[in-house]
Order: structure tokens, then sequence, then C-alpha cells
């Protein structure tokens, strides 16, 4: 038995002195001095209780130790749980508690917040900084740089990544070895990724975007990255030349065409554009083809899945789609109400079923079995339908799920923070367009009776738990919410009247 991701992502390249990462500051990290940190990074997990089957949550900043850690993982066959860095000590103490993580690893600026978390989950605390150092690193080069990869099965557990629905608490996808290598390989081939291809990297690795689809395409192909810690617009520009693949959220794209520099010269060399994570608007795809040459690729995909979908390399990227299900997965358009799969041009929910998709939530069998059918086909929540030509377009969602800036943000967890603020009777919680991020948050207060309410304080209050993403960007009292026969609160009425607070619509 061997390690399947282990081997097919990383092993391959042992012994290779190519460049793996090409940092902003000139650094070049070759694939073999990659794996050697990896391996120091093993046995430390090891020598601190971590063994195959266990969890470490990681909430660090961007760099190719974090990244190390990645790869540490899986050659020992440990659980990786990414979270997000601008989560707040609240929000990570659920996740590490419902993991059973027996590691947290955080930057030293958060140590003093999540050691409580920590020592109140029974896991050790150990420090990791955006520079690389900190004392996960410190203990780590006592360490040999070579490690014997620990045996996988396909349908072995590699990561936890968790997804909240509008109710309820937020879940842990369950994501297999074959979940994530199915998905690399399918990707890399269909957008014809070689070990010739540098790609520009400026997405966070705590999300399925950055880590699970490009830095595992470019893994599986062999090729190189220029790591940016984040996204910079001078960087961006500085180091496109040098690049021959970039893959972003709207945003990027967006910030990129406001920008002088960036000009039909500056892509020329450029060989794919790929964008995700959020619904890209037509006129950006226009505006990037005018001012480029290139049709950015837009595909679909989901942290229970991956990707599902892609608009094809050779032919029409279709505005406005994401293209046609990736080979060996299945899509289909059901009624929600009877599952029954719809007819061609119809709307109706999105459901997919192929190696891609997730192995179920951890420890709540009653919500993988309302998600994820017996036949292996996974309610997305998304609603869509197949156009004339057999291109897929989603046009909203099924749940109230906001995604702002390519980040998930689900209106309940919100709601009942601010159901707890003195004054307030009750609120709802939307998503509006917003022209830089997609969507953005704007909360709907209804006040007590006789009771005024203090909107600065309400916002300085709820900022302490919700990371910075997730936070209200307009707070707005009514003297009550839209209402259906049954008491149902009416979202859609509530974006219909606010939907243009920030695109003057």
């Amino acid at each position: 038995m061997t390690n399947p991701l282990y081997d097919t992502l990383f092993g391959k390249h042992q012994g290779k002195t190519t460049p793996f990462l090409r940092l902003i500051d000139g650094t070049v990290i070759t694939h073999d001095g990659f794996l050697q940190t990896a391996a120091q990074y093993a046995h430390l997990l090891n020598a601190l209780g971590v063994t195959a089957g266990d969890r470490i949550a990681v909430q660090i900043a961007k760099s190719p130790q974090s990244l190390a850690v990645y790869c540490a993982c899986v050659q020992a066959g440990i659980i990786f749980l990414p979270l997000n860095t601008a989560y707040t000590a609240d929000e990570v103490a659920y996740f590490v508690e419902n993991s059973g993580a027996r590691v947290v690893l955080c930057d030293e600026g958060h140590a003093s917040d999540l050691a409580p978390v920590a020592k109140s989950a029974g896991a050790t605390l150990e420090t990791l900084n955006g520079d690389g150092s900190g004392s996960f690193t410190t203990k780590a080069v006592d360490y040999p740089v070579a490690f014997e990869t620990v045996a996988r099965e396909a349908d072995d557990l590699a990561a936890f990544l968790y997804t909240s629905g509008t109710t309820g608490r937020s879940k842990g996808a369950m994501l297999t070895q074959a979940n994530l290598l199915s998905n690399a390989k399918t990707l890399a081939e269909e957008w014809r990724f070689t070990d010739q291809d540098v790609l520009l990297h400026a997405l966070p690795i705590f999300h399925t975007h950055g880590l699970f689809v490009a830095t595992n395409i470019t893994l599986f192909a062999g090729g190189q990255m220029i790591f940016m810690p984040k996204f910079d617009l001078d960087q961006i520009v500085a180091n496109l030349p040098a690049a021959t693949t970039m893959m972003g959220v709207p945003t990027f794209y967006t910030r990129l065409l406001d920008d002088a520099r960036f000009t039909k010269d500056l892509a020329q060399h450029m060989r794919l554009f790929v964008s995700g994570s959020a619904p890209l608007l037509a006129e950006t795809h226009v505006s990037f083809e005018e001012r480029t040459g290139h049709r950015i690729l837009e595909r679909y995909g989901m942290t229970e899945t991956n990707m599902n979908t892609s608009n094809p390399y050779d032919g029409e990227r279709r505005a406005g789609t994401v293209g046609f299900a990736l080979p060996g997965v299945e899509v289909k358009i059901t009624n929600a109400d009877t599952g029954e799969t719809l007819p061609q041009g119809e709307i109706g929910q999105i459901e997919v079923r192929g190696p891609n998709v997730f192995k179920g939530y951890w420890q709540m069998p009653e919500k993988t079995a309302e998600e994820l059918r017996e036949d292996g086909f996974f309610i997305t929540g998304d609603l869509g339908q197949f156009d004339a030509d057999g291109y897929i377009q989603i046009v909203g969602r099924n749940k109230d799920l906001i995604i702002s800036g390519g980040y998930n943000i689900y209106p309940k967890e919100i709601e009942l923070l601010l159901d707890e603020e003195p004054g307030v009777l009750e609120s709802a919680v939307i998503g509006v367009p917003h022209p830089d991020f997609g969507e953005t948050v704007v909360a709907v207060l209804v006040p007590q009776a006789g009771k005024d309410l203090d909107l600065e304080a309400i916002k300085a209050s709820v900022g302490t738990s919700l990371a910075r993403f997730k936070q209200p960007q307009r707070l707005i009292v009514l003297p009550e919410l839209p209402r259906n026969t049954m008491g149902k609160v009416q979202k859609k009425a509530l974006r219909e009247e606010y939907g243009g607070l920030f695109t003057g619509e």
C-alpha cells in the first residue's frame, strides 16, 4: 500500500533541484528543498503526538512554511484543517473542539488569544509566523530531512474544511485523498498545465481555490509558483511577466482593469487566466478581453466537492456560465421538492456526483444524509439551469449564502449575534451586490418597542466575534420585517429593496 496523494503530488519531486516556489523577495525554493522542510515538520508533528488520522488545526499566514505544513500532513497521514486567518478566537474554538484537533498552529500575535482555546480542547499550541519564524520551525530544524511516508488508501481522509448551513453550527466537510487527487489530475489535464507553467499565486491557502486547486494542480504538473503572501496590485504587475498562468477571484481582475499599467503587452505572454469563488460579471469578461485579448476561464466548485464544472480551454468560454461538467463528474438540475431531474432550460437545484464529492460531514450523519444522496449525488444548494448549448448557468442559491470576495458567509451566524444586542428584537442578514467583492453583508434590525438602537455600538460589538469579511457593511432599522402568510421572513423583498446600496442602481 502507498500514499496516493503524497506520491502523486509531492513524492515524485524528491531530489529535483528545479524551482518550485519563487518569492517576491527573490528567494527560490526547489522542489527537493521544500520536501526536506516538510519531512522535518512531519517528524515534529509525530513528536507532538499527532499521528495518522489525527487532526491539526492551522490558522497561519501564507508562506512557504505554511504550505510545507500541508505537505507534512499528507506525508504523515494527518488530516489537515486550514482556517481563515480572519477568524476570531471564538470562531476558532468551535472548529478546534469539534474536529478534535491535537495541535493548534497559529501566528505568535494570536497565541495569547488561542492558548485558552487549545488548553480547553486538550490540544498543543505552537506558533508559525508569516516570515517562517515561530516555535514550530525552531523545533523542526533538529529533525531529519527525510521522513518515511505513511501508507494511506485513496478513501482515507486528507483534510477537513468547515462550511456552514443557513442554520445550525458549521459542518466539517471530510475530503479524502481520492477527492483531492482526482480533481488535481482532471484540472491539470483540462487546463493543459505542464512542468513549464509558472502560476502567479496570490490566493489564500486556507481555501479550496488557493490550496486544493491552484497548488495541487501545480504540484501534479511539476510546475512553479510565484508565491505571493496576498494580492498586491503593484506586485502582480511586477511579477506577471514571469508567469504563464494566474488564478484569482473576480476582485483580482476588476482591480487589474482599473490600473493603466495592466496592458495587452503586459499580458501577451500569458497562457491562461482562471476565475472562481464568486460570479464574474459579464462586463468584466468583455473588458478583460478587450484590454488583453484573453478570455477569462470561469469554473464552478465548492468546499464539499472542489471543482465540478469548467468553461472549455479550447472552445467558447461563455460569460455568465460556468461551462460544462468536468470529466468524470455528473451534473443534473432537479426539482427541490421531488428530486426529479428537470428538462434542459428549466431552473432547479444543482446536484453533482463524481470522485471529487466529499465523504460527508464530520460527526453529522443527519446533515450528511440531508445533502448527500444514497446514490452519491450531492445537493449543492445552488440553483441553476442548462442553456440551449449545454452550458451551466448558476442563477441563485436556494439558501441565503452570501459570497463576498470569494468567502462564504452564512446569515444565521450573524443574526444570532445581532439578536443578542441591546434593544434588538430581531434581525435579517442579506447579501447585496458590491462592485468589488461581488456581494457584501447588510443587516436589517427591528428594535424592541420603545428602544433606540446604537448602531455604532452594535457594529463594534459584533466585530469582536466576527471576522472582518462577515461584518455587516450597513445596518438598517425597520419597524418590522416583511413576512409571508406563513410568517417566514421574505429576504428576497429585502434584497430587492436594498440591492442598489453599493452599486447605485
